[in-house]
């Protein structure tokens, strides 16, 4: 069973994320403590045609995002950060920050780990995002069909909604113009 963990603190985990530099480790601390954020879950990198679709959307939405206060927009996937950067190259989403929750160490604590052997993928993550302000959860949107139907109430638009339903959004065209792109090449 789902479940909204709005009004509560963000678990706490470590992500082992590898850069240039090397290995390092992230904690939910660094990621979430004074400061806004909006997350999203997806099942996994390359997880056609929805999760690309979802990503889209924050990617687009970034500098939106921004002038309303979010610091930064994460993508946490359980994936290794190699897949996610692949994804992320592949994709041109560089306004999301990518993050490999390899074991599903965090995804699990956050009740939102699907097993998914039956369909070859292993432990995954439910689609969901979140806003989180200074590691307190304030609102989150959980997939009601979770991971195999078009992002509903999880994607950017609704999320942006949400902070500010004022906000000027992006040209909508364009957006599912390169949404659109994304599903033709699947």
């Amino acid at each position: 069973m789902l479940f909204t963990y709005e009004g509560q603190r963000v678990p706490p985990a470590t992500f082992r994320i590898f850069t240039q530099m090397g290995w390092y480790q992230l904690s939910t601390a660094d990621l979430f403590e004074q400061k806004n954020v909006v997350v999203f879950a997806v099942p996994g990198a390359f997880t056609c045609p929805y999760s690309p679709i979802q990503l889209l959307g924050y990617n687009q939405y970034a500098d939106v995002f921004r002038a309303n206060g979010v610091h930064e927009i994460l993508c946490i996937a359980v994936n290794d950060p190699f897949s996610l950067a692949a994804w992320a190259q592949e994709e041109k989403a560089h306004q999301v920050r990518f993050i490999p929750d390899v074991n599903g160490d965090f995804t699990r604590q956050m009740g939102m780990l699907v097993n998914l052997s039956n369909k070859g993928m292993g432990q995954r993550s439910w689609r969901y995002s979140m806003l989180v302000n200074d590691g307190m959860i304030e609102k989150m949107f959980i997939e009601r069909d979770g991971f195999e139907t078009m992002p509903v109430v999880s994607n950017a638009e609704t999320m942006l909604n949400y902070i500010n339903p004022e906000a000027e959004k992006p040209e909508q065209t364009a957006v599912l113009m390169q949404m659109w792109r994304t599903v033709l090449s699947v």
